[in-house]
């Protein structure tokens, strides 16, 4: 596996980025600076890529699981948490979503910089583009994240999703209704060209 090529960085902390690993972006930070972890919870990063929000999670939470389909990514965050200070609390796993996770896991967060952009096919072949390509719709993979995600949620967990207007952000508030869970924009950033990128959060109705 090659070495990290790039280096990104949030605040103090200093993330090294391989060529096969998406670099952390606009949405990213967005995420970060949104991000609010209670203290001792037990968070989930799903698509970790280089592990920025696992690792800033890590500094309030007890335990964070970080998963990724991308084997480069998963080696890539697991080198970013001794970087960093926290590969203690930090543990790694390459799944294809939940698939390598017991059926009863449960998190108090799940955290999901999902890919979200629409995209051709084949434009997923590569390590770097499973990162960011959401097939002809972009919801290829939010559509199967949103509909497993409420199993592994505890009762009064909260879900953190990043999508873009591209990729129709209703249709995931929808889907989350379908599941019991009130869902709503809490944060966005508007980009050039006619998109908006949203945070939405979700939580089960009570």
């Amino acid at each position: 596996m090659n070495s990290a090529s790039k280096k990104a960085f949030f605040g103090d902390y200093v993330f090294g980025v391989a060529s096969e690993v998406y670099e952390p972006a606009e949405d990213s930070f967005l995420f970060a600076e949104n991000l609010q972890v209670a203290v001792g919870a037990r968070v989930l990063d799903m698509g970790t890529g280089s592990g920025i929000l696992a690792i800033l999670a890590a500094e309030q939470a007890s335990e964070v699981v970080a998963v990724d389909v991308n084997p480069y990514a998963v080696r890539c965050a697991n080198q970013n948490a001794k970087r960093n200070g926290v590969a203690s609390k930090v543990s790694f796993v390459q799944s294809d979503l939940f698939a390598s996770l017991a059926e009863t896991v449960k998190f108090d967060m799940i955290l999901f910089n999902a890919p979200y952009l629409p995209s051709e096919q084949g434009e997923d072949a590569s390590w770097l583009g499973r990162a960011w390509a959401g097939g002809i719709a972009g919801r290829q993979i939010i559509d199967r994240f949103i509909s497993q995600s409420a199993n592994h949620l505890e009762k009064d967990g909260a879900i953190l999703l990043m999508q873009s207007t591209l990729s129709n952000v209703a249709e995931s508030v929808a889907q989350f209704k379908v599941l019991k869970m009130e869902a709503k924009p809490v944060a966005r950033l508007e980009l050039p060209f006619f998109e908006t990128l949203v945070l939405v959060k979700a939580q089960f109705s009570v």
